[in-house]
């Protein structure tokens, strides 16, 4: 249909409340949104000469029919759009896209464990969470590393014991000094512990567990561990004090602020829980001006789902009241919902509109530097719009026939290694690129379409592939009839001297040679994607020889060579490692230890 047409057919429409579902060309919906009168607001979109932020008028541009649903309110259409969105996400709607996946708090099965931040499981380590803030997590691990003394190098015990002088962190008392050698095994797992406990917010337990230890350490003379304890507990109070004094009723509190800069808007959220901050959550709105329309439709989304606390507030009320009420019924606890505008409030208020001002000031000093190629990129290319999100694949083969995939992520015009993600293959025999990139795309929109979390939860707007046509004709064969069968996919072509000299699409072939920019932006992604495939293969056939190494010993085959590794990450490790350390590798027996030892260690205990 026309512009004019879909005008006057808009005219059409009832003077009721309800929900407009606009479709492009494609029948893909492209914008869903609700009206407190449908013929009113759909005919806005159409009439001739209106003018519209440049977002919108895409949008328009690209509209080729709608339908409507007729409600019996504006709440219930506020309801229902929110539904049809998070069912459909439609390209021009105000979408939330959180990568930041689950994660952990790891507790590494070692002799002498340390407390670590990780995005996921990696070994048989122990392991708290699944958290879903990232910043939580990242907040509990240092505050424990600081106020347990917790070494942070790199340093292996006991391998490391006495073998250099304490860093800078032990004689600032940032660090209780391990390396030293003079803590026990069983002391310092009593403080990991408590450390533990501490993440847990055991505060009470802990204290008095820590006063009844430093009061046996004092009556067996043993001053040293009992000082260690005393600054523990003082730093364990401090803290407390802290907390009681800045945050002591902040129990269950939202705080939401919301800033704009040119064509862009960020939301931030600071989420207090037990009187702590515990998580903090940001939001940037590319191409989204109006600050009001972000706050209202950021709300209705966010709180769809997340559970709403028993305190909301917010920099200003927004401007569908019926947003206050849904807010309300997402929870079964009464909700107070409200636009703080002085106290002790106000200061944490406008502490999350300085955390959404400084990231919209970051993100546009990147934007700076790379929007303009990207806009030159997506004209060139023919896309909608400028993209966000680049995936880039890459097969890498050896000649021992195994094969392994490499993605990258571009975001924004620069790398996103938290989104790199490494494939093996396993349909694919011997060595071929076309069906290795089939198996790769088909797994990962697979894992799109099942809910991923983090990167295999994000649609790309673009996908680029290091190879010509024919790598392009098997992965559009692929992704035909899944969910991305509308994303663009073209290939990098390289000419002898192995450099990036055109992009093919189903159209055919686009020279880039001659555009400076873009040319080096694509160089860029198909060296990366390549390095970081190549990196993978050269891991896993490493591993493999140590693997071999290891296998030589009577009694270990490649199953216990692999866990050794596993557990020691190098042959030198487990070469270096005593028989109660290698015992504790899984599947790894008495025997298994003793022959190890004594093939890599002479009769007096010296390597070989």
């Amino acid at each position: 249909m026309t512009r004019q047409e879909l005008f006057e057919k808009a005219k059409t429409l009832p003077l009721l409340p309800g929900v407009y579902i606009i479709r492009d060309k494609n029948d893909e919906i492209i914008y869903i949104g609700k009206a407190k009168e449908l013929r009113k607001r759909v005919s806005q979109y159409f009439k001739e000469g209106a003018e519209h932020l440049p977002k919108v008028q895409k949008m328009v541009d690209n509209a080729f029919s709608f339908d409507v649903i007729v409600t019996n309110s504006e709440f219930e259409a506020l309801t229902l759009e929110c539904s049809q969105i998070k069912l459909h996400s439609p390209k021009y709607n105000i979408l939330l896209k959180d990568d930041k996946g689950y994660n952990f708090i790891k507790i590494s099965k070692e002799p002498f464990p340390r407390i670590t931040a990780e995005f996921q499981v990696l070994d048989d380590s122990k392991y708290l969470g699944p958290y879903m803030s990232s910043f939580a997590v990242r907040e509990m691990v240092a505050t424990a590393q600081q106020i347990f003394r917790l070494p942070t190098c790199n340093r292996v015990f006991p391998r490391d014991f006495g073998k250099e002088r304490p860093c800078l962190n032990f004689h600032i008392k940032k660090c209780m000094g391990l390396c030293r050698g003079k803590i026990s095994q069983q002391d310092y797992n009593d403080i990991i512990d408590s450390a533990v406990k501490f993440i847990k917010q055991d505060t009470d337990k802990i204290i008095e567990v820590l006063q009844q230890n430093m009061e046996e350490a004092a009556e067996e003379l043993n001053f040293e561990k009992a000082a260690l304890i005393r600054d523990q507990i003082n730093a364990i109070n401090k803290l407390s004090a802290g907390q009681n004094v800045v945050n002591d009723s902040l129990q269950s509190h939202d705080f939401i602020a919301v800033a704009g800069s040119g064509k862009n808007c960020c939301v931030a959220v600071l989420r207090f829980r037990q009187g702590r901050l515990m998580d903090k959550k940001e939001h940037v709105f590319f191409g989204e001006e109006n600050m009001e329309d972000v706050r209202d439709e950021f709300l209705v989304q966010f709180y769809s789902t997340e559970q709403p606390p028993k305190n909301v507030l917010l920099d200003a009320m927004p401007m569908d009241e019926d947003i206050v009420e849904y807010i309300r019924l997402q929870s079964k606890t009464k909700v107070n919902v409200g636009y703080v505008q002085k106290g002790e409030n106000l200061k944490i208020i406008k502490m999350a509109y300085t955390n959404a001002v400084e990231r919209l000031a970051r993100e546009s000093g990147r934007l700076d530097k790379s929007q303009r190629f990207l806009d030159e990129l997506a004209n060139m290319l023919g896309l909608p719009e400028a993209p966000h999100t680049i995936e880039s694949y890459d097969i890498s083969n050896w000649g021992d026939g195994t094969s392994v995939a490499g993605m990258v992520v571009f975001e924004d015009g620069k790398p996103k290694k938290s989104g790199y993600r490494t494939f093996k293959m396993r349909t694919v025999a011997g060595t071929d690129d076309y069906a290795s990139m089939q198996e790769t795309l088909s797994r990962r929109v697979s894992e799109f379409e099942k809910g991923a979390q983090g990167q295999f939860g994000v649609k790309p707007d673009v996908i680029f592939l290091d190879g010509g046509k024919g790598q392009l004709s098997s992965v559009l064969e692929i992704l035909a009839g899944t969910a991305f069968r509308d994303v663009p996919v073209f290939g990098m072509v390289k000419d002898s001297k192995h450099r990036t000299r055109a992009m093919v699409g189903k159209d055919g072939e686009i020279a880039i040679a001659m555009h400076k920019g873009i040319f080096k932006f694509v160089t860029e992604i198909q060296d990366e994607v390549h390095r970081f495939s190549i990196e993978y293969q050269r891991r896993n056939r490493k591993s493999k020889s140590y693997a071999v190494t290891l296998t030589k010993v009577p009694g270990i085959g490649e199953k216990k060579a692999e866990n050794l590794m596993r557990k020691f990450k190098t042959v030198a490790n487990v070469k270096a490692a005593e028989m109660n350390d290698l015992i504790e590798a899984e599947g790894i027996s008495y025997k298994d230890a003793r022959n190890i030892y004594y093939y890599f260690h002479d009769e007096e205990g010296n390597l070989k």
